[in-house]
């Protein structure tokens, strides 16, 4: 009886060891398992499209990735995982004699979940033919085969990107943070992304969750517990330091906002208009700046009749440049007076607005171009003056006119002596707009610029600032803890949305990925 008693527990110890062994091999399966795995393999070129360049990159990713690798190379063993393998590459035949040869290709497999989406990855460096990387690209299109259950189609646009989230590689700040590197078009664009895709802003909007959790976490123990006689007594001193706790935290996310909305002027790009009268030098100076002739250049008064924009990389920072018609109060020519009415159009509509004086006239100035930089639309406008032509005066004579300049437009900016001539003085202009353009971005040596969607900016305003705003008024209304609970989880579930951890975040991805490229 002992022993069969002995055997019996032994039998259930051994079901024990069983069931723990599986829920283990489960455990690890599920972990190294993408959660993308039902998902259709996708490929893609990588490269751009219809272009000829020395090297075309093919992108393929999904559980069918190993597959095609077999089926294009004729091969039965996978190539060494994060290893460039030269390789012939064929197109499939159903008895893989027929012998015909696509490309010789370096080939590379990233299993997952150690890859960029998560999933089995594999890519493809070809010659950059158009012809060789679309006959590659059809040859993988037609291993599709439903009726064995392999599953391949062309990708998405952003869909390895998609991939990548969906099997969290990434949060959606770090995706947009992609996408913005990619679009990035100078270097301080491409600096003032790096926050999003290095990952700095996934860790601060993650900070502001974790206070606003604690936060909330403070009112509900007061809520469910505060009949309680020895939390009653706390309950308006908890109340009063988690409302200190939201005011330090809306100020820091407002900090935050209009450090991004002074930021976005680098994304879409400083507008600065050439302001000044007819004939003194507004056009050579957009073209030694455009290092182009974008503009006519002649010594006929009133050569420029219209606005020429020009968009130019100035020292790594994307400039608008507008070239205006010559301004002057008195003229009868009806075409000229339209060109000068846009021309103040466009000197209103600039971030920054470069008044340019004419040395060899005494730096005399049209009381039009006074008049308009003294009005209510440039009260707040970064100006310029830069008086040129000094070639043609003596270094005296162009102190005098500098003086006369500063009082003229009351010390509004810093006024610059230039030869467009010569090219005397380019580089320092060229040294105080860029100092300008940190100074309107907030950008000095501690402080870099951050850029963010409009999805994220409008998050944070709409919700988040939004829900934070709503519980201050709560706590000074007096209304009760309940409300003020939700208006905090309102701001709470707004950070869930803009890094993709809210549930609900389909309605999104959809305008996250679609401004992606296909093969990213």
């Amino acid at each position: 009886m002992f022993l069969q008693r002995l055997g019996t527990i032994s039998h259930f110890r051994n079901i024990g060891k069983l069931n723990s062994r599986e829920q283990y091999i489960r455990t690890v399966h599920n972990a190294f398992t993408p959660s993308t795995i039902h998902l259709p393999t996708i490929y893609a070129l990588a490269t751009p499209a219809a272009q000829k360049s020395a090297i075309a990159v093919i992108r393929i990713s999904g559980s069918s990735s190993r597959y095609i690798y077999h089926r294009l190379t004729r091969r039965k063993k996978d190539p060494t995982p994060r290893m460039m393998m030269l390789r012939n590459l064929y197109k499939p035949t159903k008895d893989n004699l027929t012998k015909n040869l696509l490309d010789q290709s370096l080939v590379s497999l990233f299993p997952g979940p150690q890859s960029f989406t998560g999933e089995d990855t594999l890519e493809l460096y070809i010659h950059g033919g158009t012809a060789v990387a679309q006959s590659v690209l059809e040859s993988i299109g037609k291993l599709n085969d439903r009726s064995n259950n392999i599953n391949i189609r062309y990708a998405e646009a952003g869909e390895f990107s998609k991939r990548a989230f969906q099997n969290q590689k990434f949060d959606l700040t770090e995706v947009e943070g992609i996408r913005d590197l990619i679009d990035a078009e100078t270097e301080s664009q491409r600096n003032s992304v790096l926050c999003s895709f290095n990952g700095s802003n996934k860790k601060l909007f993650e900070n502001w969750r974790k206070q606003l959790v604690n936060n909330e976490a403070q009112l509900t123990a007061v809520i469910d517990f505060g009949d309680d006689n020895d939390i009653d007594s706390d309950n308006y001193k908890i109340f009063s330091n988690v409302e200190s706790s939201a005011r330090i935290l809306k100020k820091d996310i407002e900090d935050f906002v209009t450090r991004v909305d002074r930021a976005n002027l680098l994304q879409r790009g400083l507008k600065l208009a050439l302001i000044g009268e007819p004939n003194v030098g507004k056009s050579s100076l957009l073209n030694i700046l455009a290092k182009d002739d974008v503009s006519i250049v002649s010594n006929i008064p009133g050569t420029t009749r219209d606005t020429i924009d020009r968009v130019i990389d100035l020292d790594g920072y994307k400039v608008i440049f507008c070239d205006t018609a010559g301004i002057r109060g008195n003229t009868d020519d009806e075409i000229e007076q339209i060109g000068i009415e846009r021309a103040t159009l466009k000197g209103e509509r600039s971030d920054v607005c470069v008044i340019v004086v004419d040395a060899s006239k005494g730096g005399i100035t049209d009381p039009k171009i006074i008049d308009l930089v003294n009005s209510e639309t440039f009260k707040e406008k970064p100006l310029a003056i830069v008086l040129n032509k000094i070639d043609l005066l003596d270094s005296e004579r162009i102190d005098i006119i500098m003086d006369h300049l500063k009082n003229t437009f009351k010390g509004r900016g810093a006024v610059l002596p230039v030869s467009c001539n010569t090219g005397e003085g380019i580089e320092i202009l060229v040294t105080e707009l860029i100092q300008t353009f940190k100074d309107m971005a907030l950008i000095d040596d501690q402080n870099s610029a951050i850029t963010v969607s409009q999805r994220i900016r409008e998050i944070l305003h709409n919700d988040v600032l939004y829900g934070l705003d709503a519980f201050l008024m709560s706590k000074k209304l007096g209304n009760d803890l309940v409300m003020a609970s939700e208006d905090l989880k309102y701001a709470i579930d707004g950070i869930g949305k803009i890094t993709g951890s809210y549930v609900g975040v389909e309605e999104v991805l959809g305008v996250v990925f679609s401004t992606f490229c296909v093969g990213k």
